[in-house]
């Protein structure tokens, strides 16, 4: 078990500028601290944008200098960072990767987006990711996924059946389909009785406006904070006993029959 505060930081992103995303972000950061979390968690693609076309261009090489970037303020400010995604460039293509650091800035989580969402042409100019989200917390398993992931119920079931009791969604989704979002994330909820943590972007880009409304969620599905549509931090604190104990009250996990999901 364990108590942790957790601050999302619902930001704009600068389209296709990564040096001007990098400031932002750790101005963010040192902004963020001042309430005391023991867990920050930034939006998808913050260091690019959705600047798809220009994506292999900008990208770096296996995400380096952004990696660097979030060892150093995980270890500067002695806190765990879910550092949302980035776009990071191999010999196999670009992905769409989330990374993740402990207090002491070692990286315990690296996972690529597995599902690309073609209404934004990401099957164009992406990667799929082919492992899962799974990582640890001071002891506590919990997972990580992107945005468009959260469509994919039996994407997320894997990670909640393999013991996560928080899951992290870095996203950037669109103001048109808000309702979805929140609708989506929820049921993620609900039905997985885990914490939810969704960390979105706000503001827009040449071609879409964002949501915002990032939200915590608690594993009974009841929304425990919600942001606006603007740049905000987002707090809320989470005690992952409730994970158990919703588990316990109504026990999905143990009355699944998974002979019978072909």
């Amino acid at each position: 078990m364990a108590k942790w505060k957790i601050t999302c930081i619902q930001q704009d992103v600068i389209f296709g500028d990564p040096e001007a995303n990098y400031k932002a972000v750790e101005k963010q950061i040192e902004k963020a601290m001042e309430g005391g979390p023991d867990i920050l968690v930034l939006p998808e693609l913050w260091t690019t944008g959705y600047d798809l076309k220009r994506l292999n261009e900008i990208a770096e090489d296996d995400a380096a200098e952004t990696k660097a970037f979030l060892a150093k303020l995980a270890r500067k400010h002695n806190v765990h960072l879910i550092g949302g995604s980035a776009a990071k460039r191999t010999e196999d293509g670009v992905f769409n990767t989330l990374l993740a650091y402990d207090r002491e800035g070692q990286q315990i989580a690296e996972y690529s987006k597995a599902h690309l969402f073609q209404l934004m042409d990401e099957h164009l100019h992406l990667q799929m990711g082919k492992e899962t989200g799974d990582f640890e917390l001071d002891g506590i398993k919990t997972a990580g996924v992107i945005c468009y992931d959260i469509r994919f119920p039996e994407w997320i079931r894997l990670h909640a059946a393999a013991g996560a009791e928080v899951l992290f969604v870095v996203a950037q989704w669109p103001a048109e389909r808000l309702s979805h979002w929140r609708a989506l994330l929820m049921a993620r909820a609900i039905e997985n009785q885990c914490w939810v943590v969704g960390c979105n972007r706000s503001g827009t880009d040449p071609d879409h406006e964002f949501a915002g409304n990032s939200m915590i969620i608690n594993p009974l599905g009841d929304i425990v904070a919600e942001a606006g549509k603007d740049d905000e931090l987002l707090s809320a604190e989470i005690d992952t006993a409730e994970t158990g104990e919703a588990r316990g009250h109504i026990p999905v996990f143990e009355d699944r029959r998974t002979e019978l999901y072909r």
